[in-house]
């Protein structure tokens, strides 16, 4: 047993003062014995469930599998209700308020008598923003995900989430499927307790939680409804404990060579555009400022996509199969000559130690690298005079004949005009043509919407057509797909290269190559930014302001100036008087 004096929770309650005094009796109006924490690590679960969040139904009954194993290690088990952030009905960007829930739980885990926390997330937004709170705290941690939903289901056809919303509403809009079908798709596409099944921002985010290290081995692709999710949160409950004794907190596990790790599983899986800024802001905490768009440009061509998960591949599969198929360490196993096998992770042992006996039982769902689904990583970054500090586009789940285009620019200063032409049956454009929509990034839109997949044109739909180019300065769902060029930074809203584009301009991508171009000459660009003017702000308080105020770009992972590692020194542990 832990002594007294090394843990955290007794400079709260293992003095003699009047402030223990008041500590322990508030302890024992909850109904609390002294023997319920003398002596043991008290351990917060951080619950981000609420009735708004589907993703996160089943934590309700979770939460008392985490206590189970925390008691039985010998931990007092206490829980602590968080923000709770679900994408789907969080308006207008989930991601606007995950600095703010990152905040939350690095502060209750500060302000609280606790010694380690167990962080219950899965929803898009929720797995970086725990992580990002719980590095700055720096005490020990597991990241427990919430899992998969069940496969969709509809007339006999396995839908996916995200994937198929946007592939059936197409046919909806083409006039292709009936009312009734449309009902089936909206009934049946999510039917269980869990985040999105398809390779969406949800799965890619608890796979480079685990891949991290920060996760244990396994536990990110285990479906929600699946009894071995409570028999992981019950081994989570009772690991906590024990890397008390052991001091594993993370920074001792977020080393350079974690999170190029992390970059490369997420290759491997296909992963959602959105892992570049949340892995940029995790390394940014943990104070790996060398972790950058350059090295998820080098490893995507590195890397191929061994997962075969919609939106990839032959899109047969989903987040059930690749359970089943054996899961992220099987995959893992698979890319161990692209890994750092030595490091550290929260179940004590290494990641090669965890990985080495990992078995793949279904070679179409989890390929080799030599059957992989994409030769090269599922994301690449473009640079050039229209993104100077980068892009991202999601070569593995695109129409491979726009991976070298040039195209006539159609621009929209904002979402609404946008819709407008997208519904416009008689609308003045051409599938060669290119796309933009700007003012939808980090301070923009705000929050940086995810309004990047940008719908194909009814008029285009109506006519066979179901991809193009399309640039933004927003995000989109990792479930979407096409050719989307994304997070075009700066951003449009502070004077970014995209605010100066016009109608009618030429614009060129070259994935190969790396490259974006708006041809037009500097002089020309210079006369134009003479004439930009700044929008409005978004914000005049609250909240919103500081946002906006203190938001950094894309490129930098979207945290706020003042939270990262080199803003200043953690405010360490409160005084206690």
């Amino acid at each position: 047993m832990t002594e007294q004096k090394t843990l955290r929770s007794q400079r709260w309650l293992a003095r003699e003062d009047f402030r223990t005094f008041n500590h322990r009796s508030r302890f024992m109006q909850m109904g609390y014995d002294r023997k319920d924490w003398e002596g043991k690590p008290i351990v917060a679960i951080l619950n981000s469930w609420s009735e708004f969040n589907p993703c996160h139904m089943h934590f309700r009954q979770r939460v008392d599998d985490v206590k189970r194993g925390v008691l039985q290690s010998g931990g007092f088990p206490l829980e602590l209700p968080v923000l709770s952030l679900n994408d789907a009905l969080i308006k207008p960007s989930a991601l606007l308020y995950r600095n703010m829930l990152a905040m939350e739980v690095e502060e209750m885990i500060r302000c609280h008598p606790v010694d380690a926390a167990v962080l219950m997330g899965g929803c898009d937004k929720t797995t970086p923003a725990m992580l990002l709170g719980a590095i700055s705290s720096d005490i020990p941690t597991v990241f427990l995900p919430a899992g998969p939903m069940l496969r969709g289901n509809s007339r006999g056809k396995t839908l996916g989430s995200g994937s198929d919303a946007f592939k059936f509403w197409d046919e909806r809009r083409a006039g292709t499927i009936s009312e009734a079908e449309w009902e089936g798709v909206i009934s049946g596409i999510a039917r269980s307790p869990g985040t999105c099944m398809t390779m969406g921002t949800a799965s890619t985010m608890t796979a480079i939680a685990e891949a991290l290290g920060m996760a244990l081995p396994g536990a990110s692709s285990i479906p929600a409804v699946d009894a071995a999710h409570q028999r992981m949160s019950v081994q989570a409950g009772r690991r906590i404990v024990e890397m008390v004794h052991e001091d594993l907190r993370p920074t001792r596990i977020l080393s350079r060579e974690a999170f190029l790790n992390a970059i490369a599983v997420a290759m491997a899986m296909g992963c959602s555009t959105n892992a570049i800024i949340h892995i940029i802001a995790l390394a940014r905490r943990a104070g790996r400022m060398d972790v950058g768009l350059g090295d998820f440009d080098r490893l995507s061509r590195q890397v191929p996509v061994l997962a075969n998960i919609r939106p990839n591949g032959t899109s047969q599969y989903l987040m059930e199969d690749f359970y089943y198929a054996g899961g992220l360490p099987a995959l893992m196993n698979r890319l161990s000559s692209f890994l750092h096998l030595d490091e550290k992770t929260v179940s004590g042992g290494s990641v090669g130690s965890n990985i080495e006996d990992a078995q793949v039982y279904n070679d179409d769902v989890i390929r080799s690298v030599e059957t992989a689904v994409y030769a090269e990583g599922s994301l690449a970054v473009l640079k050039g005079n229209l993104a100077p500090d980068g892009c991202v586009i999601k070569p593995s789940a695109m129409s491979a004949k726009f991976l070298r285009h040039s195209g006539t620019a159609v621009v929209f200063d904002d979402y609404p005009s946008l819709k407008a032409m997208l519904d416009d049956p008689d609308a003045d454009i051409t599938e060669d043509d290119v796309i933009v929509l700007r003012n939808a990034g980090p301070k923009g839109g705000p929050g940086m919407p995810e309004w990047g997949m940008i719908p194909v044109p009814l008029k285009l739909v109506r006519q066979g057509v179901r991809d193009m180019l399309r640039i933004s300065d927003a995000r989109m769902s990792g479930t979407s797909y096409g050719a989307c060029v994304l997070h075009v930074a700066p951003e449009a809203y502070i004077g970014g290269n995209l605010a100066l584009v016009r109608t009618g301009d030429t614009i060129t991508i070259d994935v190969p190559a790396r490259s974006i171009h708006l041809d037009v000459g500097d002089e020309e660009l210079a006369r134009r930014r003479a004439q930009w003017q700044a929008p409005p702000p978004r914000f005049e308080r609250g909240y919103g302001k500081m946002f906006i105020e203190h938001i950094l770009q894309a490129d930098q992972g979207c945290d706020m100036d003042f939270l990262t590692t080199q803003a200043g020194a953690s405010a360490g542990d409160p005084d206690i008087f």
